[in-house]
């Protein structure tokens, strides 16, 4: 079993940054990708960023590319969402996961351990 702890969500102007960490414990020794995902009210949770188990390798959604860095430190078991620019509809429950393999995908599927989500909330 694998536990994912997310933090650093919170309230923020648009315009600002925010940087999301995200805390993994138990059963981490094998090398596996984490990803980042949200989920807005009433909507499906999608796919925000993931990152492969060296770090040397990442990939973003279109509403991500350019403002947000995903980033990992293997030492401290923690991944990361550094967020700048945030716009209004950035505002949405982000969760981390757990990926099955080392490479992640952009599907949930491929993650088989998620966090229990770090509200963010853009003001207008």
């Amino acid at each position: 079993q694998v536990q994912l702890v997310e933090s650093g969500g919170g309230l923020v102007q648009a315009g600002g940054s925010l940087r999301l960490s995200c805390a993994a414990s138990g059963r981490t020794g094998s090398a596996r990708a984490m990803g980042w995902f949200r989920q807005a009210p009433g909507k499906e949770r999608v796919f925000v960023a993931t990152i492969n188990w060296s770090g040397s390798l990442t990939s973003y959604a279109d509403s991500a590319k350019g403002r947000f860095t995903i980033s990992r430190d293997n030492a401290k078991n923690t991944l990361y969402l550094q967020m700048n620019s945030l716009k209004p509809e950035d505002s949405a429950v982000y969760y981390c996961g757990y990926g099955n393999s080392v490479w992640g995908g952009r599907s949930e599927n491929e993650y088989a351990y998620w966090g229990q989500g770090t509200q963010v909330t853009v003001s207008s």
